[in-house]
């Protein structure tokens, strides 16, 4: 005989009061609230470096360069996340009272490690084109030199561009910068990776 058990479901604002106690992040999907796994110190080097180099290339201009501890609220389809690096430009839209969550990045960047590339790739990517103001995603392997880009072009239409190699450059479509992949995997150790299961 098979024991069925019930999942509690959350809403929003239990979620977010949960998560002002927490000692770990917690995303929140349609109910459920699904604890962040630690990211490796390569997955911290790449989201660190493509953040500085943006921040310092954007300096002076009308747009504001986040990291991983802002939050994104996505109403659509109820999902509370935290991108590793995100670019508004203009003023955030936040949600609620607080500066915590936002709402209308135009550009959103990943580092996939082995148990957040599918997600990110698929049902993440769906719940962040739901952003009217998104328009360019980039997804950075932490394993190798590899980055996926992904660019829209019209509605519903995105263009995807690969980028491999230590020599290559990722040049953004929606915002005026570019970097070498040498710079974006500056001080990432491969071999660190090999056996390590994020």
């Amino acid at each position: 005989m098979q024991i069925q058990t019930q999942k509690h479901y959350y809403t929003p604002e239990e979620y977010l009061e949960f998560e002002e106690k927490a000692e770990y992040k917690s995303e929140y999907r349609d109910g459920e609230i699904v604890l962040m796994t630690g990211g490796t110190t390569n997955h911290n080097e790449i989201a660190g470096n493509f953040y500085a180099n943006l921040k310092f290339a954007l300096k002076g201009q009308n747009y504001r360069v986040y990291m991983a501890d802002v939050r994104l609220w996505l109403p659509r389809y109820r999902q509370h996340t935290y991108p590793d690096v995100m670019v508004i430009q203009g003023q955030p839209v936040y949600t609620g009272m607080n500066t915590t969550t936002v709402m209308n990045p135009c550009l959103i960047a990943e580092v996939l490690s082995k148990s957040t590339k599918n997600y990110d790739q698929g049902d993440k990517f769906l719940y962040y084109r739901s952003i009217p103001e998104f328009k360019e995603y980039i997804l950075i392997d932490q394993y190798q030199y590899h980055v996926m880009q992904y660019v829209k072009t019209a509605d519903s239409q995105w263009l995807f561009t690969e980028i491999e190699g230590e020599s290559a450059t990722l040049s953004l479509q929606t915002i005026d910068f570019q970097i070498q992949l040498s710079d974006l995997y500056e001080q990432v150790n491969f071999a660190d990776s090999i056996d390590n299961i994020e």
